[in-house]
Formats: C-alpha cells, sequence, structure tokens
C-alpha cells in the first residue's frame, strides 16, 4: 500500500456512515499520516492528547502483534467509552482508527465494521 492510498482510505470509510466523526491512517510509530473529520464538528481531544491518543495506539499495535501467531491478526478493535465509541483496523504496518457518535445503535455500529472490512482487505491486498 502506497501513502497516496490513505487518503481514499480515509474518504471510502467517512462515506459509509453520516455518524462516523473521524478516521485516521496511524503509523507504527504513532504519526497521523491521514484523516478526515466530519466538518461540523468540534475534537474531542486537543492536540497533546489526540498525540497521545496515537502514540498508545501504535504501542497497543506492536504488543499485539506478539499474539499474532497463535491467535492469528487482528481483524478489529472495538471500543465503547462514554462519549464516543471507535473502532480500529490494522492494514499492514498501519492501523485505520474511526471514532463514531456514542448515541449510535449497535446494529449500526455493526453495519459500519461489515462495510468497513472489504475496504480495509481491499487496501491489505494492494
Amino acid at each position: 500500500m502506497i501513502k497516496k492510498e490513505y487518503p481514499k482510505i480515509c474518504d471510502e470509510i467517512s462515506g459509509i456512515s453520516p455518524y462516523i466523526r473521524f478516521v485516521g491512517i496511524v503509523g507504527k510509530g504513532g504519526e497521523l499520516l491521514a484523516y478526515k473529520r466530519r466538518p461540523e464538528l468540534k475534537p474531542l481531544l486537543n492536540a497533546k492528547h489526540t498525540q497521545h491518543q496515537f502514540s498508545h495506539i501504535a504501542i497497543k499495535t506492536d504488543l499485539e502483534e506478539f499474539f499474532d501467531e497463535s491467535l492469528g491478526e487482528i481483524e478489529f478493535v472495538w471500543e465503547e467509552r462514554k462519549k464516543v465509541q471507535t473502532i480500529s483496523f490494522g492494514i499492514k504496518k498501519v492501523r485505520v482508527w474511526i471514532s463514531i457518535d456514542k448515541k449510535v445503535i449497535r446494529s449500526e455500529m455493526l453495519r459500519i465494521i461489515d462495510s468497513c472490512l472489504p475496504i480495509v482487505k481491499k487496501y491489505a491486498k494492494a
């Protein structure tokens, strides 16, 4: 996968649902490589906390690789918080991190996940 595809991934995923707040491609070192944010929203995290979040994602991704041989690679991680829900997907050495409005019902979350999986798999093969 080449870097010019990162914005395409963000565009494709952000178009899945109006409840998607943010889609970002996070590199192995925690750097934000590309992103798309729903325009009318104010971010929940300030710049410093955003960088910490992306660093945390990178560290978790690195640690999770220890279990890939035994358990298989992670297809996605779904996290629910009080103010937002997040999903992350791995594509080769990067992580796609998506935040979604908290009040979305579970069936819509599952629809978003099911719609993201083919996109992720397409770019994982590229």
